[in-house]
């Protein structure tokens, strides 16, 4: 049996192929979705949310950071509206790729004190050691100083804290006994419940061997040790391994009090869907950029339409790939072409020049797959400046 065309627009626009030539693209109808959640949620779910540069500041985007305030908040409300909360200063925002830890604390500032005007809207934000040079990190207690400060700063702005991984931490730890010491001493001091954030060597290279093994199976050993014992000071734990299996052993392994969050950008439908055992939550880049169909579909699935939630998170999925694939660490730029395709900022500028880290095929799939997705929430804006990227990347019909 033929499977059924899909319904076609009457837009259309020149993309390039592989072979090196252009095919006209004509656009599918679009889906639209709600521009605030209707009504409720029984998952947790946040989106990394990325930052707007401010393409007309007179800086080297290779070396400062100039951040467009009044677009990076908006685009937060826009977040808060849809029913998500939003993980600040994370690899989403390019912290530690662009965004350094003075400008990531003006922006979890901002982020907090605008929360609080939304109705204490949900924001988690991101503590790590990135101030201290992985080069001048000589011992173990230099970590935990690192981590104690960059903590102490978010607390005092009334932020709740994602213990991000460390980058010295995993030049310096060699063993289960360095990462129980410094974790136990930093989660010891907290004021209120944290989330850990694993994130594989894929999204970060400088990350290879944490938790002191490159062995997958002893490193999940050593932090579900360290998360157990110390369950009540951990709202939850975030992995980005893109191995579904990895993720579903870990939160089987867990203390009931502990929640997983997934940062599966690959698998994430059916991780959030769960199984008899349980299910996870979200804490997801891919969120930032499929935001309003990611909360209509955790809607369905609150209102026991396990089909309706696969039938609008489903044919995301390929988009998810397509932007998250190898060279991983590189997804933010699919993130940010997405956020300007869809009006949420007016140019394609990104905080260390990041705009050139994708090809330009690359970015013609991304317009395929987002249109087949329905994530375009305005095709004739959006295909106006798929032209104009085209154009200045020198692809004209």
């Amino acid at each position: 049996m033929n499977k059924p065309v899909p319904p076609m627009s009457s837009l259309s626009l020149k993309l390039p192929t592989a072979s090196g030539g252009l095919e006209t693209y004509r656009l599918a109808a679009s889906r639209t979705f709600p521009a605030k959640l209707e009504g409720t949620l029984n998952r947790v779910a946040f989106s990394a949310a990325h930052v707007v540069a401010d393409p007309r500041a007179d800086v080297d985007p290779w070396l400062t950071a100039a951040v467009d305030w009044d677009k990076t908040i908006a685009f937060r409300e826009h977040v808060w509206d849809l029913g998500l909360g939003v993980a600040e200063a994370m690899d989403t925002a390019q912290r530690g790729m662009g965004l350094d830890w003075n400008t990531s604390l003006e922006l979890i500032r901002r982020s907090v004190s605008a929360a609080r005007a939304k109705g204490n809207a949900l924001v988690f934000s991101g503590a790590g050691t990135d101030h201290l040079a992985v080069e001048g990190a000589k011992s173990i207690d230099d970590v935990i100083r690192a981590y104690e400060e960059q903590i102490a700063a978010i607390e005092k702005i009334g932020g709740r804290i994602i213990l991000m991984c460390s980058r010295a931490l995993a030049k310096l730890g060699r063993s289960a006994e360095d990462y129980a010491k410094v974790y136990d001493r930093v989660l010891s001091q907290v004021r209120e419940p944290v989330i850990i954030h694993w994130l594989g060597d894929m999204f970060d290279p400088a990350l290879s061997g944490y938790w002191g093994t490159t062995d997958l199976d002893k490193a999940m050993d050593t932090a579900v040790a360290i998360i157990n014992a110390h369950a009540a000071k951990v709202d939850g734990v975030k992995v980005s391994l893109l191995d579904k299996q990895r993720e579903i052993d870990m939160r089987r392994r867990l203390d009931p009090r502990v929640k997983m969050y997934t940062g599966d950008d690959f698998n994430y439908a059916e991780l959030i869907a769960g199984d008899e055992k349980g299910f996870s939550h979200a804490l997801l880049g891919i969120f930032d950029a499929i935001a309003p169909a990611a909360s209509y579909a955790l809607s369905r699935l609150a209102a026991g339409d396990e089909a309706g939630f696969h039938d609008v998170l489903g044919p995301t999925a390929p988009l998810s790939r397509h932007i998250f694939k190898a060279p991983t660490r590189f997804y933010k730029t699919g993130i940010v072409f997405m956020a300007y395709l869809n009006g949420h900022q007016d140019h394609f500028t990104m905080v260390g020049g990041q705009e050139s880290a994708r090809s330009t095929l690359h970015l013609a799939e991304l317009f395929r797959l987002a249109d087949a997705a329905g994530l375009l929430a305005n095709p004739e804006l959006a295909t106006r400046r798929m032209q104009t990227v085209l154009a200045t990347r020198g692809v004209e019909p």
